[in-house]
């Protein structure tokens, strides 16, 4: 079944070819398509074009196939072309001609538009759940281990004194920011299409004001042509989003490769979270940080891809556009996975205590000893000169404490000042009022 259908047959070839993998992604929408076929509908009603009594009929009817697609009961049959069509056809075997009423004042594009904004905002609010619980397992350890010293690198050689509790904050501050791109992202998502029909609006008197409010948008995309346009820019701001969270956790996965391994031992994981060799017994492989970072790397390559695919074409429609949902949509379980994975793995962690103690270490201590002279009164100049000698003759003795106070310091981590960061970005995202809206429309 096809929504265009006019009784010509198309070449298997060129249908197979033009479809792709439509049908099999589509599944991931339905859920979607029919609830923003409730809404279509039920402001067709308001505005004249759809019967109460029709009403009355599909909306418990789309209410049960929604329900199914929950279960991962829906399918979308051979010779169905998308998600659009299998609905409609299920509606029309369900209830007659009325099935076929649901489409007046939209277009497959639009609809597809619709389906990905609220597919995405859906995995969006999932996202920002799983990026919360990674920071608070990253700022839990930080707490606990915010006595434990590392050493701290600048081109790979022993630099200052760090901390375990600065390591693991450091990386649920670069969350916050994360979560600024989401936001915007958000923002940009969460407007609504439905209405802009092919991309030239409709001569039906639509009331896009209601289908905005039915479905908990925050506002809509008004001029139509933009909403057609903003096919591939709505994707690509979210893979933006994606991309900067995997740099994030991408880098934590190669310091816990680096940290895990024998030449450093600054950490560990339990041996059921680590992997052998076939023929060296003694191996125990960070397997699960080498793919999130793997995973990452690819992730953050998701802008630029959709950029090249949209990024030559005119205002529009174009069917180019439908390549973007075999890269977009597979992107959330890819990302959700390193989160999951990278919140797990940082609880089970275990760090090395004393680390400083080792004499490799020794001159990290060197700007302490530089710091301590010139709060003695001797010009900074003069004591770094002085330390230097001393390192160079074997004479550098290292300090007995070290002592920093200033903010985010390995003394003054801020823990709190970083989570009220977090905390007001994570209002700003209004989640009740779109899951509000959904309830009240799918029950």
């Amino acid at each position: 079944m096809k929504l265009w259908d006019k009784g010509t047959s198309v070449d298997k070839k060129i249908e197979e070819f033009t479809v792709g993998k439509d049908r099999e992604l589509d599944v991931e929408l339905a859920p979607f398509d029919i609830m923003g076929t409730m809404a279509h509908i039920t402001m067709l009603e308001k505005v004249g074009l759809l019967s109460a009594d029709d009403l009355a009929l599909l909306l418990p009817e789309l209410k049960r196939l929604y329900q199914e697609t929950l279960k991962g009961n829906f399918v979308i049959e051979d010779g169905v072309e998308d998600v659009h069509s299998q609905v409609e056809l299920m509606l029309t075997r369900s209830l007659g001609e009325v099935g076929k009423k649901v489409h007046s004042g939209r277009s497959r594009n639009d609809q597809v538009l619709l389906d990905l904004k609220l597919y995405t905002r859906h995995q969006m609010e999932l996202m920002t759940e799983a990026i919360s619980q990674l920071f608070t397992s990253l700022q839990q350890k930080s707490e606990e281990h915010k006595e434990d010293l590392m050493p701290g690198y600048t081109h790979l050689q022993v630099a200052m004194p760090s901390s375990f509790g600065l390591w693991f904050g450091a990386y649920a501050e670069s969350l916050t920011d994360d979560m600024h791109f989401l936001l915007s992202a958000w923002r940009i998502v969460n407007q609504n299409p439905l209405g802009a029909a092919a991309g030239y609006g409709s001569s039906f008197p639509l009331d896009r004001k209601l289908t905005t409010e039915i479905l908990g948008f925050d506002d809509l995309s008004y001029n139509v042509v933009y909403a057609q346009m903003g096919r591939g820019k709505m994707e690509r701001s979210v893979a933006m989003a994606i991309s900067s969270v995997a740099a994030t956790i991408g880098k934590l996965a190669m310091d816990a490769c680096l940290f895990m391994s024998q030449n450093f031992g600054f950490i560990g994981l339990p041996p059921e979270m680590t992997t052998g060799s076939s023929i060296m017994p003694h191996k125990k492989n960070p397997d699960v940080f080498e793919l999130i970072r793997a995973r990452c790397n690819k992730l953050q390559a998701l802008p630029n891809q959709i950029s090249l695919i949209t990024g030559n074409l005119p205002s529009g429609y174009f069917r180019d556009l439908q390549l973007i949902k075999e890269i977009f949509i597979p992107a959330f379980a890819e990302i959700m996975s390193c989160l999951e994975l990278t919140a797990f793995a940082v609880e089970k962690m275990t760090i090395q205590k004393d680390l400083m103690k080792n004499p490799l270490y020794k001159y990290a201590f060197s700007v302490e000893e530089v710091n301590r002279r010139v709060l003695q009164g001797v010009p900074f100049r003069d004591a770094y000169k002085q330390v230097g000698i001393e390192i160079e003759n074997g004479k550098f003795k290292i300090p007995e404490e070290i002592h920093h106070t200033h903010e985010g310091s390995i003394g003054n981590l801020c823990t709190q000042e970083i989570k009220n960061k977090m905390n007001s970005t994570l209002e700003q995202f209004n989640f009740a009022q779109v899951n509000l809206a959904i309830e009240k429309l799918t029950t």
